[in-house]
């Protein structure tokens, strides 16, 4: 029998700047950066079901902050930053956006995923409050 070979790799996609989340960037990682300064990244607005991303700050001190913003749909973010605290999760009242603030250090994430209603993330983060659901 022969072997099959799949592709594993990761599709990987820079961001330093705004972008618009598109259907078809499910699987994706984005890694980020902001040497532009703030911006936001906007998903789309009619969650699909399965739709799945992962977002990783990949600078240490962010020098402005990064919004996830679902617009009309709603996020339920669970945050553990590296001492365990969970402050920062939504707990039940959903949000429409998720920011990653500029005390980020490189390597924090937030994965995200979507049953077709509403997008649920999970993030880590090594500082405390450095990603929530609200500007500082």
């Amino acid at each position: 029998m022969g072997r099959v070979f799949f592709n594993t790799r990761f599709n990987i996609h820079d961001l330093n700047a705004a972008y618009t989340v598109l259907d078809s960037d499910s699987g994706k990682v984005f890694m980020l950066s902001s040497t532009g300064g703030a911006y936001t990244i906007t998903l789309p607005t009619a969650p699909v079901e399965g739709f799945n991303c992962k977002f990783v700050v990949d600078e240490n001190t962010p020098t402005g902050d990064i919004t996830i913003t679902a617009g009309s749909a709603i996020v339920d973010l669970v945050m553990k930053d590296a001492g365990g605290n969970a402050s920062n999760s939504t707990a039940g009242t959903q949000k429409t956006t998720i920011v990653l603030h500029t005390e980020c250090t490189k390597g924090d994430y937030v994965n995200l995923f979507s049953d077709g209603t509403s997008y649920y993330a999970e993030a880590m983060s090594a500082i405390d409050d450095a990603i929530d659901h609200t500007a500082q």
